[in-house]
């Protein structure tokens, strides 16, 4: 019955989403617990599943010799998917309140609940084949959130999103093929899964390969100079881009770049060759440019989203370390950054909700009006800085740790780019904090009367990640000895 549950935590949300447009629902009401049920109970089969994981794999499909459609759970798996199952629930009663006066409104909610059970595919899959094959589900699934309100800049931004994950999944599939090729098994093991003898020769081709694997991948976290997709992302409702820039899409790409790289290449073969030097300089440079385009924005979902690209690369610098150190600081940072940004931008969207406002400049004396939703801003800025007592700090300091033991002179400049990046930071969104506590002695408080915190709705899932990132933050130990252990460190 364990096995057959893996199946049954990724295809009931995809069912139960797919039913949304066909069920009379009485009312919106009844519409938005059938949308929480769903999503609550399927997020107690996951924990379910995952305290009780079975010990064999389940094949759902076999195609040809070891080509098949396979789930198992294993470490990296299990955290994938907790993350998942954890922040959907709060993420769609944040959506009920913030979608209310949206159209669309099924058609929305089919496309976002059918991502959460893509995504537990994702994080499921025994193979590469099956991840590569929900990989791109995902890239469809999400393209009509992404131009849900039809407008020109919407259509927009879902063709360059669309034409960015076509063009990652091309050099995606070549790193595919070269590995159930040249690979022993299609499965993922720890140490990769290449026959060595057979690519004696062509030992070049396999570093090009896997740096087109690498960014193929990674074009999902907008790794530089595949970025400019995702601030153009913002366009669409709150809800997705909080969930875009949390766990859907872009950690997708950052956890297919962990598996190739050390379940399907793996890295002694990789360490210490150009191709090595190749990703991880393109990992630093995105954390800078990220981080610096983000300084420069004005709009606050692009300025969160530059911010997004910045730290995406944090975690794909960990990867490219290529140590059980480095994989513990980038599941970590992929992790706990997915609480720091949803918390952001759910604020962000809680400002727009209420206010209309977009633009930083437009911030000014909001956080005496919004206290509880500023507060919880401010938090969540905090971590993403670095600040000692929360998990950004720790996450950082993990990869920080990791750069200096590897021993890798360009990995030092990835230290390097960390402090500049964690500077930017604190520029960019101390300023939208302090335009909001302190305006200025001209500002006209009437300008902003009618003004207040959001509902329960909004409320309830922004407190319940910020208590994660406090907890996170103070009591790490327990979670970062898990991930060492699925780094193999002992």
């Amino acid at each position: 019955m364990s096995k057959m549950l893996m199946l049954i935590v990724i295809l009931l949300p995809m069912l139960s989403g797919a039913l949304i447009p066909a069920i009379p629902f009485k009312n919106r009401r009844a519409m938005c617990i059938y949308i929480e049920l769903c999503a609550l109970i399927d997020s107690a089969l996951v924990f379910l599943l995952l305290h009780n994981p079975p010990e064999e794999a389940l094949t759902v499909f076999r195609f040809t010799g070891n080509l098949s459609v396979t789930f198992r759970v294993d470490g990296m798996g299990s955290l994938f998917a907790a993350m998942a199952a954890f922040l959907w629930p709060p993420a769609l009663l944040y959506s009920f309140e913030y979608m209310k006066h949206e159209s669309n409104e099924k058609s929305f909610f089919l496309f976002y609940v059918i991502t959460y059970g893509i995504t537990l595919g994702i994080a499921l899959s025994e193979n590469i084949l099956t991840m590569y094959f929900f990989f791109e589900m995902l890239s469809m699934v999400t393209l009509p959130l992404i131009m849900h309100t039809r407008t020109r800049e919407a259509v927009l931004a879902s063709r360059a999103y669309l034409y960015y994950m076509l063009g990652g999944a091309a050099f995606a599939f070549i790193g595919m093929i070269f590995i159930l090729t040249y690979g022993t098994t299609s499965s993922f093991v720890m140490g990769g899964v290449l026959d060595m003898d057979q690519i004696a020769d062509k030992r070049n081709m396999l570093l090009f390969v896997y740096v087109l694997c690498f960014c193929g991948f990674s074009v999902k976290t907008a790794l530089f100079p595949f970025s400019s997709w995702l601030p153009k992302a913002g366009v669409a409702p709150t809800p997705v881009t909080a969930l875009l820039h949390a766990v859907a899409v872009v950690n997708t790409g950052a956890f297919a770049a962990m598996r190739v790289t050390y379940f399907s290449f793996g890295t002694e073969r990789l360490r210490g060759t150009w191709a090595q030097n190749v990703v991880m300089a393109l990992t630093i440079i995105t954390i800078v440019y990220g981080c610096s385009r983000a300084l420069k924005e004005t709009h606050i979902k692009r300025r969160l989203a530059w911010s997004t690209v910045s730290n995406l690369s944090y975690i794909l610098f960990g990867v490219a370390v290529m140590t059980p150190l480095g994989l513990t600081g980038a599941m970590s940072h992929m992790l706990f950054h997915s609480f720091m940004k949803i918390t952001s931008f759910f604020c962000a969207g809680a400002v727009i909700y209420k206010t209309g406002r977009n633009y930083v400049h437009e911030l000014n004396g909001l956080g005496r009006k919004m206290p509880k939703v500023f507060v919880i801003f401010a938090t969540a800025s905090f971590a993403l800085m670095g600040v000692p007592g929360l998990c950004g700090f720790v996450s950082k300091w993990n990869l920080c740790r990791a750069a200096v033991d590897s021993g890798n002179p360009l990995a030092y400049g990835g230290v390097a780019a960390l402090l500049v990046s964690a500077f930017l930071t604190a520029v960019y969104m101390l300023t939208m904090m302090v335009r909001a506590f302190f305006p200025g002695k001209e500002f006209d408080d009437g300008s902003i009367s009618d003004v207040e915190d959001p509902n329960w709705m909004m409320l309830l899932p922004l407190a319940v990640f910020v208590a994660v990132m406090l907890c996170f933050g103070l009591h790490s130990a327990p979670v970062i000895r898990f991930l060492r252990e699925i780094a193999g460190i002992r």
